[in-house]
């Protein structure tokens, strides 16, 4: 059903949402090409960051701009390099608005929201600057390839919290205050992750080669695939890491950007009413009003045009650089509707890691 409303359809019923003229540019205008080198200032979950990191940092009151300084001279101190200081800016940021607060969710304390139940120290030292600057700068050292993880990611490797993406809001603020506070010239924060075009080419060559392979409810792989079980896979391909399910890449997947923004390997969602909460279809946008998806029970994995049918979603998603993939790691398959068994994961603000729940893929 979905292969029947095809680009008639797209255009009727996505113009009632944008304009037809604006959906002539969606599908002439979708080039990829960003590198991750231009993340500060066109990625993030918002997608506007141009200009915005210098308006946030005008916004920010005394104190949190002495205690973005003091991260900058420890980190500089510890001679760490100017990622290592962005992380912990976006990370404060996000927690405390980089204040030195005496309450927060349950015990939770100081610039970044630490817990003394939780091992990370005294109320008298999670409440210090200084200790709290440097035990979250020896927390991250301890990550595995932290250097090589958007500033978002990283900063909520070390405060592992229920909500990731929100440490990526802040991410044009922290290099802007790098660059200024620090007096690191054009300093972006992430001039050194990998191309977006390489990761997303690598992730569609993946998604072409199981062309032909049946779909199955909850499968990912490597005889069988549902639509997110796929774009998952694809990207894991790549060394990034999204969730399983459908709604929770949209919510978690990636960076949020306009459709006629979108770019070959964003992923694109439909949801009944066009709305976020009942999407229930993903697929890998491949340039040239084409998506690569596993259709639906009966169907296999093909290439196909972009449809509407009332059902599109204004937004993509973007999937961030992510760690790369365990080698020789066994690829888990849920069972349909399963969610997987374990105990959640709690962080430094004792707040239980997300886990996956029952939805349609």
């Amino acid at each position: 059903m979905r292969k029947l409303l095809v680009a008639v359809v797209v255009l009727s019923g996505f113009a009632g949402l944008v304009g037809l003229g604006a959906f002539v540019v969606v599908l002439s205008g979708m080039q990829g090409g960003q590198s991750w080198s231009e993340c500060s200032s066109g990625l993030g979950p918002s997608g506007d960051g141009a200009g915005r990191g210098e308006r946030d940092a005008g916004s920010l009151d005394q104190e949190s701009v002495l205690i973005a300084k003091e991260i900058i001279k420890i980190g500089q101190q510890r001679k760490l390099p100017p990622r290592a200081w962005q992380i912990a800016i976006q990370a404060g940021k996000t927690e405390s608005n980089l204040s030195n607060l005496t309450y927060g969710d349950r015990d939770s304390l100081g610039i970044f929201q630490m817990r003394p139940s939780m091992g990370w120290g005294s109320v008298a030292q999670v409440t210090n600057v200084e200790y709290q600057i440097n035990k979250f700068y020896d927390v991250l050292l301890d990550i595995p390839g932290w250097e090589q993880l958007q500033p978002g990611t990283a900063a909520q490797r070390v405060e592992r919290s229920a909500y990731p993406l929100r440490y990526h809001e802040w991410e044009p603020l922290a290099a802007h205050l790098v660059s200024v506070e620090g007096n690191v010239s054009g300093f972006s924060g992430c001039e050194n992750l990998p191309a977006a075009g390489v990761l997303a080419t690598k992730a569609i060559s993946f998604a072409d080669q199981q062309i032909g392979k049946p779909y199955v409810w909850g499968a990912a792989g490597p005889d069988s695939f549902d639509c997110s079980g796929l774009t998952q896979m694809a990207w894991k391909e790549s060394g990034v890491t999204i969730p399983k399910y459908s709604r929770s890449q949209y919510a978690e997947g990636g960076a949020h950007v306009p459709l006629n923004q979108a770019q070959p390997g964003d992923l694109v969602f439909w949801g009944a009413g066009r709305e976020p909460g009942a999407i229930h279809h993903v697929a890998l946008y491949l340039g040239d009003n084409e998506v690569l998806h596993a259709p639906q029970p009966g169907e296999s994995v093909e290439r196909t045009e972009l449809w509407d049918g009332g059902e599109l979603l204004p937004m993509v998603v973007r999937p961030a650089a992510d760690e790369p993939a365990p080698a020789a790691q066994p690829t888990v398959q849920p069972a349909p509707g399963g969610e997987q068994p374990g105990v959640p994961e709690t962080g430094p603000g004792g707040r239980p890691e997300e886990t996956p729940v029952r939805q349609p893929v």
